[in-house]
């Protein structure tokens, strides 16, 4: 490759598939919470495709959709419709799908991302109200013939589609985009927005142009993502891929690519060389909607503080910093879980900025680790609001140190006892007798007579050496205080100094 990657610019839009957390099903009554559920077990005549059904239009999936529209700025249509997309496919009950063409719910909005401290709008073309398709599993046996099995249970799923402008320049703002994207749909509820089991799923555009050009180059589309990770991974290797056919005197060609996890790399699965013409035409069966505005302002009225807003008030009213406010608020659980532990601080705390400080810590640093360690979330973990509060009110008042309070934490955390209940229960106060304590000096500098050496010879850092020493013999039970102060005593006493 003669021409090095900062000679060229990416040019990357994403069509985002969610699904919205309705009870039943787009088009039917059947139950909508197939994930778990044995195959083709929540069906019926309508989501089968069996002739001679109708179709019956879910009132919630529409009214999040207009919320969904409405937290990404866009504007909102009065009159919208359904349209029958025809593409045969193995997973595609009816042999087309309802979705909707020219008319969607929402259109010309945008999504503001901040990267690096730069911050930029990132345009939304459309916003529209869809089914999803039935879940192929394909078999394939070493010396048999393979097949697909068809589960019909995710047929008829409401489906919301959110097609981006080709505004994206980077793999990072990919990332970012889906991030804040996935945060503001979680937090108005339409949807779980979980990727790895498919309520949210992301198919990206990307091309490569010369820097400077303003002209659109040939694009390809990747699918199967399902993590940011693997957004990420599949447009850096995509853009360098791409890059070399050009740099080798090749020729991109449209297509449709799928990433493949375990190699790192995109992989040809279909041309796309001619336009797919999938004979949109108005589905007979379903009247054309007019949106209410009156309908429009009550949603509207009704959509909670979005994560941005939130953010810029964690950063005024609890004076925490910016990035920690953003890592906050990109979880609606957490930032909720953070009040909550600031509203049940003790009056007597002296010092609520910094209650505000150690608080985010705690939830950012040991307890984000032991949620993703056991893959849960903050709803579905044992610990509490009030079992944060009172580990931060033994820290203040002494009784614990930092090590022993990430031991209580840990506990707290596996068996849903509060760190007040554990502490009572003993094991994990701080040693209150000073010969305890001193006698884990002594026997720490006698272990380690380099250390002692080494202070007599000027070098303070021994010192914290031999703190440590006595931190690890007392199990983190010592006053780290008087420990730094009775070995700045021993070792003086021992060298006269």
């Amino acid at each position: 490759m003669n021409t090095p990657l900062t000679e060229y610019e990416t040019v990357i839009g994403l069509e985002v598939h969610v699904q919205l957390k309705t009870k039943t099903k787009m088009f039917c009554n059947c139950r909508a919470d197939y994930q778990y559920a044995p195959p083709n077990t929540l069906v019926c005549p309508v989501c089968l495709g069996m002739p001679g059904v109708l179709p019956v239009v879910n009132h919630r999936a529409v009214e999040q959709t207009i919320a969904s529209g409405l937290a990404l700025n866009c504007e909102i249509s009065e009159n919208t419709k359904f349209d029958r997309k025809n593409y045969p496919y193995p997973d595609l009950m009816k042999g087309f799908q309802i979705s909707q063409f020219d008319m969607p719910i929402a259109k010309n909005g945008h999504l503001e991302i901040e990267l690096n401290g730069d911050k930029r709008s990132i345009g939304i073309e459309r916003v529209h109200l869809e089914e999803d398709v039935a879940k192929l599993q394909h078999v394939n046996k070493d010396g048999e013939e393979s097949y697909s099995l068809v589960d019909v249970n995710r047929s008829g799923v409401a489906l919301m589609e959110i097609v981006g402008d080709p505004d994206i320049r980077s793999p990072e703002e990919a990332r970012q985009y889906l991030i804040v994207l996935r945060s503001i749909l979680q937090c108005i509820e339409v949807t779980t927005g979980n990727m790895e089991e498919g309520s949210l799923r992301c198919d990206a555009n990307i091309s490569v142009r010369p820097k400077g050009s303003k002209h659109y180059t040939t694009r390809t589309e990747i699918k199967n993502m399902n993590s940011f990770r693997s957004v990420y991974d599949a447009l850096v290797y995509e853009i360098k891929r791409q890059i070399d056919v050009v740099e080798t005197g090749g020729r991109v060609i449209q297509e449709t690519r799928g990433w493949v996890e375990d190699r790192g790399v995109t992989v040809s699965q279909r041309s796309k060389e001619q336009a797919h013409d999938y004979r949109y035409f108005p589905e007979p069966d379903i009247p054309p909607m007019t949106i209410d505005r009156g309908w429009i302002e009550t949603i509207l009225n009704q959509l909670p503080e979005l994560p941005t807003e939130k953010r810029d008030r964690f950063v005024s009213q609890y004076h925490l910093s910016r990035y920690d406010a953003e890592l906050l608020t990109m979880s609606k659980g957490m930032a909720s879980f953070f009040e909550q532990t600031i509203q049940g601080t003790k009056p007597t705390c002296a010092d609520h900025v910094q209650r505000s400080k150690s608080v985010a810590n705690w939830l950012l640093g040991d307890l984000t680790s032991w949620l993703h360690q056991n893959s849960i979330t903050i709803e579905d973990s044992k610990i509490k609001p009030s079992h944060i509060g009172e580990l931060l009110d033994m820290l203040e008042d002494g009784i614990l140190t930092t090590p022993l309070a990430k031991k209580v934490l840990a506990h707290s955390f596996a068996n849903s006892i509060s760190p007040l209940q554990l502490v009572r229960e003993g094991g994990y106060e701080l040693i209150g007798d000073t010969s305890v304590v001193l006698k884990a000096v002594k026997d720490a500098i006698v272990s380690n007579p380099k250390a002692a050496s080494d202070y007599r010879l000027g070098k303070q850092t021994a010192a914290k050496f031999l703190v440590g020493q006595v931190m690890r013999i007392t199990k983190g039970k010592a006053d780290p205080v008087e420990v730094s102060a009775l070995v700045e005593q021993e070792l003086k006493v021992i060298y006269e100094v």
